[in-house]
């Protein structure tokens, strides 16, 4: 039984290798951690460890689904798509951000956060894409919008 359990480690094709695999986790890890650490700052529900599960787990739908798309399951043409992997990504993100929001006296609450999660899972689609610099850009553009629209928000007198 051991030795079944070794030969899964040995001579395994991978198509994206290990350390890019790790490289691209990190990625979905440093740069989520930034949205969330804006959202943990705010007191909100879902912060910094929240939106880094999300990015690393569409990080590792990407490269997983990149693994089995090279396998062989010897029934002929084999057909993958990768919009599907996304639409299933967004849809799972879409249901945690839904549990987020509510309402309350009469006012709807952690819309923002909500989006920020689909946003994490964007940035890590992207990551595990490998499209680090435009899941990075996204992230700097998004911190900048939270950051800058709460700041005019106040001064329109629009923020709570």
């Amino acid at each position: 039984m051991l030795e079944q359990i070794i030969s899964e480690f040995e001579g395994t094709f991978s198509v994206v290798p290990a350390p890019v695999a790790f490289a691209r986790l990190l990625a979905a890890i440093v740069l989520a951690s930034v949205i969330g650490a804006e959202r943990e700052w705010r007191h909100k529900p879902a912060g910094l460890r929240t939106h880094i599960l999300v990015a690393v787990a569409a990080c590792l739908f990407v490269i997983l689904g990149r693994e089995l798309a090279a396998l062989d399951f010897g029934e002929g043409e084999q057909r993958n798509d990768p919009i599907r992997m996304i639409e299933a990504v967004t849809a799972g993100v879409a249901f945690l951000a839904a549990g987020l929001i509510f309402t309350a006296g009469g006012k709807v609450r952690n819309v923002t956060t909500g989006a920020s999660l689909w946003l994490a899972g964007a940035v890590g689609l992207g990551c595990g894409a490998g499209q680090m610099p435009l899941a990075a850009m996204a992230t700097v553009l998004v911190v900048v919008v939270l950051l800058v629209l709460r700041q005019f928000e106040r001064v329109l007198g629009t923020h709570d």
